[in-house]
C-alpha cells in the first residue's frame, strides 16, 4: 500500500514539473505541423524564463514581421515610463477677454485641446462590459463651467484649437478605408468620443417609409444621403455603405425589414477639432449662450513645425481661462489602450510623450523618443521598425525577441505591477476575455493581442502553474485560413507553457 503511494505522488510530481525544453519543442513542433493553415503560415515565437532568463524555446526569433497591435506594448511602456503613471492631460476654454456686466464676451471662444484621450462618456477606470455613458459630457462640463462664469454671449466664432499636437491625422501604412471607421479615427489633441460617431441605422414602422437614422452624439457632422427602405418582416437586409476619402458625404442604399434589429456603423471623424468645435457651440446654445459665430478650427500644421526654430516648444493659445477640466491619471488611459487595443489612444500617448520629452507633439517627435527608449534597454533598433504608435499600419515591423526584451525589462523595472495591469487576462478581460478562459490557461495570460488581415499576435506573460513566470511573444504573419483557426494554435501553446 505503502509503494503504491509513492508512486501514485510520484505521478503527481511529474505532471506538475515544468516541461522540459525539448518536450515543449516537440510539443509546438507537432501543433504548428497540425494543419494546413498553421504548417504554411510565417510563425516567429520567443519563451523565456524571467527568473532565469533561459530561452525556452524559440522559431525565428530575429525575423522581423509586421505585429498589428503588439505595436501598443512599446508605445504604452514608453508612457508609462517617460510620463509616469500620474500624469493628466487638461482641456481648457480660453477667451480673449473676461465677460463684461452684461455677460458678453467680446470675440472668440477658444476650446483648446490639451490630448486628452477620455473627452467621451467611458467609465474610468476600465471595467469589463461598462456601456459608459453621455458621449458629450465632458463638452457638457465645460460648458456648465462657462455658464457659471456669467456667461450670456459670445460675439465670436468657436474655435476648436488642436495645436498641442501637429496636426497629423493618419499615419503612413494605413489603408484606406481605415480612417473612414472608428478604429482609423483622427489623430488630434482635441479628441471627443474617440473621435467616432455611432450611425444607427433602424426600421420604420411601415413598410415603404425610408430607414430610420440615429446619431451618437448627436452633432450635425456628416452629410447623410438616405436610400434604405423599410421591407416587410421577413424581407432581404442589404444595406450598403459609400464615403469618398477625406468626405463628410455618407451614401446608405438597400432595404432594411419591419422590427429588424437594425445596424450600426461607427465612423471615423475627419477633422476632429472643428467637430469639437461644433458640440461645444450646441452645449453652449443649450444652455441659453447666444452664439454669433460660426465654429472654425485652429491646427498646427507639419509645415509650421518645420518652421520652428531648432529647440523652440511648439506655441500655446493664450487667455482669459473661462473652464478647465484636468483628466484622470494616465495609468487608466493606458490601461484602456492595451485591454481593448484602442488605436486612436496609442497615437494620442506617443504625441503625448514627443510633447513633453521634446517641446512638439508631432509623430516623428514620438517615434524618435521610442528609438531612444529602445537602445536604453539594449534593443537593436535593426530589430523594430515603426511607422505609428498602434500597429494598425502596414509598415511595422517587429522581431519576437525584440518584444520578450521589452517584456523582460518592464517586469525587472519599478513600474511592473502598472506595467502588468494594462494588459488584458485570458479569460477575464479586454481583447482576451472571450479567449483562454477554459483549462489550465485560464486567468494566467497576461498579454496584448494583435490583429489584421493575416496577422495574428500575442506577446505578455504566463504566470505558470508552479509561481514561476514567463515572457513570450508569438507573432504569425501570410496566413491563408480563419483566424480563429490560427488564433486556436495561439491559445494551445500558451496553454503548454502554463503547465
Amino acid at each position: 500500500m505503502r509503494k503504491r503511494r509513492w508512486v501514485w505522488v510520484a505521478a503527481l510530481i511529474l505532471l506538475a514539473a515544468p516541461l522540459p525544453a525539448a518536450s515543449l519543442a516537440a510539443e509546438i513542433a507537432r501543433l504548428l505541423d497540425a494543419s494546413t493553415a498553421t504548417r504554411t503560415a510565417f510563425w516567429g515565437i520567443q519563451i523565456a524564463d524571467l527568473e532565469s532568463g533561459r530561452t525556452l524555446y524559440e522559431l525565428n526569433p530575429e525575423r522581423a514581421f509586421v505585429p498589428a497591435s503588439n505595436a501598443k506594448l512599446f508605445t504604452t511602456a514608453l508612457a508609462l515610463v517617460r510620463l509616469g503613471p500620474d500624469f493628466t492631460f487638461q482641456t481648457r476654454v480660453l477667451a480673449a477677454s473676461a465677460p463684461d456686466a452684461d455677460g458678453r464676451i467680446a470675440g472668440p471662444l477658444t476650446l483648446v485641446g490639451g490630448g486628452d484621450p477620455n473627452l467621451s462618456g467611458r467609465d474610468i477606470p476600465y471595467r469589463m462590459g461598462s456601456k459608459g455613458g453621455n458621449p458629450l459630457a465632458a463638452l457638457e462640463d465645460l460648458a456648465d463651467q462657462v455658464a457659471a462664469r456669467g456667461v450670456k454671449r459670445v460675439d465670436g466664432d468657436i474655435t476648436g484649437d488642436d495645436s498641442w499636437y501637429v496636426w497629423q491625422p493618419y499615419a503612413e501604412g494605413w489603408a484606406v478605408d481605415d480612417t473612414q471607421f472608428d478604429f482609423g479615427a483622427a489623430a488630434s489633441a482635441l479628441s471627443i468620443n474617440d473621435n467616432t460617431v455611432s450611425l444607427a441605422i433602424l426600421p420604420a414602422a411601415r413598410a415603404g417609409d425610408p430607414a430610420e437614422l440615429v446619431l451618437d452624439p448627436p452633432v450635425e457632422y456628416f452629410r447623410i444621403g438616405n436610400r434604405v427602405r423599410t421591407v416587410p418582416a421577413g424581407g432581404p437586409r442589404e444595406i450598403h455603405f459609400e464615403r469618398d476619402q477625406g468626405s463628410r458625404e455618407v451614401r446608405l442604399w438597400g432595404s432594411i425589414p419591419v422590427r429588424d434589429r437594425g445596424e450600426t456603423l461607427l465612423l471615423g471623424i475627419e477633422d476632429p477639432a472643428e467637430f469639437a468645435a461644433l458640440a461645444f457651440r450646441q452645449a453652449l446654445e443649450t444652455r441659453g449662450i447666444a452664439v454669433a459665430g460660426e465654429a472654425r478650427v485652429r491646427h498646427f500644421s507639419p509645415n509650421e513645425a518645420d518652421n520652428l526654430k531648432q529647440g523652440a516648444p511648439a506655441p500655446y493659445p493664450e487667455g482669459i481661462e473661462l473652464a478647465r477640466r484636468i483628466s484622470p491619471p494616465l495609468i487608466e488611459d493606458l490601461r484602456v489602450t492595451d485591454k481593448v487595443s484602442q488605436n486612436l489612444h496609442a497615437e494620442l500617448a506617443l504625441r503625448a510623450v514627443a510633447r513633453a520629452r521634446r517641446g512638439i507633439g508631432s509623430r516623428e517627435a514620438g517615434l524618435e523618443d521610442l528609438q531612444a527608449f529602445l537602445a536604453e534597454i539594449g534593443i537593436d533598433p535593426q530589430c523594430c521598425d515603426f511607422t505609428d504608435a498602434s500597429g494598425l499600419s502596414r509598415l511595422d515591423l517587429l522581431t519576437p525577441a525584440a518584444v520578450v526584451k521589452l517584456l523582460r525589462y518592464m517586469y525587472a523595472s519599478p513600474a511592473r505591477d502598472n506595467w502588468v495591469s494594462l494588459l488584458p487576462v485570458g479569460g477575464r478581460d479586454g481583447t482576451l476575455s472571450a479567449r483562454l478562459g477554459e483549462g489550465p490557461a485560464a486567468g494566467r495570460i497576461y498579454a496584448k493581442t494583435g490583429t489584421m488581415s493575416h496577422v495574428s499576435a500575442l506577446s505578455g506573460y504566463a504566470h505558470r502553474r508552479d509561481g514561476g513566470w514567463l515572457a513570450f511573444s508569438i507573432l504569425v504573419n501570410n496566413y491563408n485560413a480563419r483566424a480563429a483557426e490560427v488564433r486556436g494554435a495561439i491559445d494551445r501553446i500558451c496553454t503548454l507553457i502554463v503547465e
